[in-house]
Parts: C-alpha cells; sequence; structure tokens
C-alpha cells in the first residue's frame, strides 16, 4: 500500500516537474524571441541614423544659395559666399575657376575663420561683360569687397592666378593683407618662369577658341586665357615692397618652374618657402592636409627667420 501511494505520489510529482519545465522553457524562449526583437530594432535605428548621416546633403560651395550673395562694384557682380565665424579669411581661386576649387580647404578653415570664398571677376557665378581683363582690374575688385565687408585687413589664400592676385593685392593694397600664402604663381607669362608645355597648352587652346563661333561663353574664355598669354608684368622691385609674412609655395613638378618659385621667395622679405614633392600645379587637391595645417600653422605663428644652425649640438 505504502509502495503503490509513493509510484503514484512520484508520478503526479513528475508530470507536475514536467508542467514547471515547460512553462520555464516556453517563457525563456520568450525572454530571447522579445530580447532578438530588441536588439533588431536598436540596430535597425542605429542603422538608419548612419544612412541618414551619410546621405546628408553635402554643401555646394560656389552655388550655395543660402549664403551665396553679390557686391556690384566698377560695373561687375561679384559673387561671394561666407562661412564660420573669426579672423577673415580670403580665397582667391586660380583662372577659369571658381568657389568650388577650395572645397577642401572652405570646411577646414571655416572652423578657425571667417572665410571668403569669392569668383573672380569673369569667373564662377561672377558677372562681367566688359571685353577687357588684366589682373590689377582683378586685384582691385578684392579690395574693393573688403572694403564693402568693413574689413580692414585679412589673411590670404591665393591658388595660381589667385596667388598673383594674392601678390598684387599685398603690392596694391598692402594695408589688406595681414599674411599671405601663395601657391603656383608666376610673374610674368614667358617660358623663362613657365613649363613651355604650359604655354603651348594656352596657345592652342586660344587658336582654337578664336576659330569657333564667338558666343559669349566663347568670347569670355578667350578673355581669361588672352590675359595669362601676356599677363602678369610683376618686377622683383614691386616683390620688395611687400611687407607681410608671405608663404611661397609650388609642386616641384608644377607648371611655374620651382626656380621661378624660389625666386619669389627670395625676393620678399619676411617669406618661408614649401616646395611639395611629387606635386604639379594642384597643390591645394593633391596635398589638402598638408596644405590646409601647414597655411593654418603659417597664419598662427609669428614670422622668425630661422638661423642656418638650426640643430642640437
Amino acid at each position: 500500500m505504502v509502495v503503490e501511494l509513493f509510484m503514484r505520489w512520484a508520478f503526479t510529482f513528475t508530470l507536475f516537474l514536467n508542467f514547471l519545465i515547460k512553462k520555464l522553457i516556453l517563457k525563456m524562449k520568450k525572454t530571447c524571441y522579445l530580447l532578438w526583437v530588441l536588439l533588431l530594432t536598436t540596430l535597425s535605428f542605429s542603422s538608419f541614423s548612419q544612412h541618414q548621416q551619410k546621405t546628408k546633403p553635402a554643401i555646394k560651395y560656389g552655388d550655395n544659395a543660402k549664403v551665396g550673395k553679390y557686391y556690384s562694384s566698377r560695373g561687375i557682380k561679384l559673387y561671394y559666399e561666407t562661412y564660420g565665424q573669426g579672423k577673415p579669411l580670403l580665397l582667391i581661386h586660380g583662372n577659369g575657376g571658381s568657389i568650388r576649387d577650395w572645397r577642401y580647404q572652405i570646411p577646414y578653415f571655416s572652423q578657425y575663420y571667417k572665410v571668403i570664398a569669392v569668383d573672380s571677376r569673369a569667373q564662377g557665378k561672377s558677372i562681367d561683360n566688359s571685353d577687357v581683363l588684366n589682373y590689377e582690374m582683378m586685384t582691385d575688385d578684392f579690395a574693393a569687397l573688403l572694403t564693402h565687408l568693413k574689413i580692414d585687413s585679412a589673411y590670404v589664400v591665393g591658388w595660381s592666378d589667385g596667388g598673383i592676385n594674392g601678390l598684387l593685392l599685398a603690392i596694391r593694397h598692402p594695408e589688406k593683407v595681414k599674411k599671405l600664402a601663395i601657391t603656383g604663381a608666376n610673374l610674368k607669362p614667358d617660358t623663362s618662369v613657365i613649363d613651355p608645355e604650359g604655354t603651348k597648352m594656352i596657345t592652342t587652346d586660344l587658336a582654337k577658341l578664336r576659330a569657333a563661333e564667338q558666343t559669349a561663353v566663347t568670347k569670355n574664355t578667350i578673355k581669361l586665357l588672352h590675359m595669362m598669354e601676356v599677363e602678369p608684368h610683376i618686377s622683383l622691385a614691386d616683390l620688395h615692397t611687400i611687407k607681410c609674412p608671405t608663404l611661397v609655395i609650388g609642386g616641384d613638378f608644377d607648371v611655374i618652374r620651382p626656380e621661378h618659385t624660389l625666386q619669389i621667395f627670395q625676393n620678399i622679405s619676411q617669406a618661408y618657402l614649401w616646395i611639395l614633392p611629387e606635386s604639379g600645379h594642384g597643390t591645394v587637391h593633391h596635398y589638402k592636409k598638408e596644405f590646409n595645417a601647414k597655411v593654418f600653422h603659417f597664419f598662427t605663428h609669428s614670422y622668425k627667420k630661422p638661423n642656418w644652425i638650426d640643430w642640437n649640438p
């Protein structure tokens, strides 16, 4: 009798235990399922957020309606965009270029300066319907714009033709330039300072354009290339008048001969020289990180001519 009762109790207990185990397993499955759903939801939200960040529209430098403005001066309309806060920094692009050429510099320098990027007259979105164009006119445009913006002096960075404009700004309007960084600039337009391939390209392109239908765009391009064909004419005596600290930059395979870049450096009293290796004319693009860092260091440190004995004994 006792054995029978024990067997019944054991059987009942086993059934109860199986019931509890099944309930526990079911509960664990539900918990795991909820955790799995929660994990998937979190991952999906994170992925969506990252996707949103990646697909955020990039700023269209040179075509940014939010910050773009026009300044009317001396018969033209000069287009410019401003970014950031702080001391003013003027960016001047090269021949046939636009503000967009500074797309690697604007995001960097606008963290520290009020960047003023300009489309030079007859280029980009700037409007110039005249038949005449020279570097002096362009340079005076930049000085007038700075005055219009109530800027006494600015840091200036110029590339190619922009470098020529930077030199002329320091010569013609020295009070407007706090410090100057130029790359790929030249003082005259002949093969003594420019690689023959460069002058040949200008001559060939001009011949084709002059033989083509004379649309407004064609005439404007001829005007720009002709300026490079016959200008600039900056003397060494002119360079001697530049008093602001100047960083002179070029590529070792630049279309502007490195020895000419050296000559510019040697004739400015407070100048540094930086020749970039394995570089042509596009220093601001091919060496964008190094270029930005070097120019920023130059702008933020006082000029000091090092002693030729600059190593530790």
